[in-house]
């Protein structure tokens, strides 16, 4: 594991944490995109968990070595991120690093990374399949109709900031669009696979979280090949 730096599409450069597993630089990738905390102990663990089975794992520093230790600060810097240029630039520079030496490479994203997991799946040509937790944006940024990957969605039935109403109507745009796409909702709240949360208006829930995990891997290995494990 370690810190990289790549180009992103217009030239210039981006850094991000490497996590490569035992297969080596050969094997399916995983670009993982931050909560709205930034590139944080947390998010590199999940890294760290995609290379433990199988997955090269690249987690963009979106908000260039800065991480909100608390909400308030988290939501300042999320305000001042430039989601196109995030998604469009620093998550496509990432997929195309990984592209270098992977056949086949999968985007994933938490809260505000599932928000720009999406973004992804219709700016990023060269992603094989998304899977987005609990974030989305505003609807009318999605262009569905651009979106030539398969798509897993997980979302939270209680959720306080993504609410599950807004859920159904993104999948009836995606289903009109004819994207090939999976949704799972869990009894659960917004950010329920993130064991280090505070436990208001967020609550770390470990089946849900442990069941959205294994599906994830699922289709991964379904879409992006099946990964040697370490």
């Amino acid at each position: 594991m370690s810190d990289i730096t790549f180009t992103r599409p217009d030239g210039k450069t981006c850094s991000g944490f490497y996590v490569e597993p035992a297969a080596g630089h050969r094997a399916p990738g995983v670009v993982v995109i931050q909560e709205w905390w930034g590139l944080n102990d947390q998010i590199r663990g999940v890294a760290k968990r995609f290379a433990a089975s199988g997955y090269r794992a690249l987690v963009p520093d979106l908000y260039r070595g800065q991480v909100g230790l608390d909400a308030k600060e988290a939501e300042h810097l999320m305000t001042g991120l430039n989601f196109g240029d995030a998604a469009g630039q620093d998550v496509r520079g990432a997929v195309q690093y990984l592209k270098k030496t992977s056949a086949m490479v999968g985007i994933t994203g938490y809260c505000m990374g599932g928000a720009l997991t999406l973004l992804a799946a219709v700016h990023v040509p060269e992603a094989d399949a998304a899977a987005t937790w609990y974030g989305f944006p505003p609807l009318e940024y999605i262009d569905a109709a651009k979106i030539k990957v398969p798509v897993m969605g997980h979302w939270a039935t209680q959720d306080a900031f993504f609410p599950i109403a807004q859920v159904d109507a993104l999948e009836q745009k995606l289903k009109a669009a004819g994207v090939a796409y999976t949704f799972h909702r869990y009894n659960a709240t917004h950010a329920f696979a993130n064991e280090t949360n505070p436990p208001v208006p967020v609550k770390y829930d470990q089946t849900a979280a442990e069941t959205a995990w294994t599906r994830t891997l699922d289709f991964f290995r379904q879409h992006l090949g099946a990964p040697q494990a370490a």
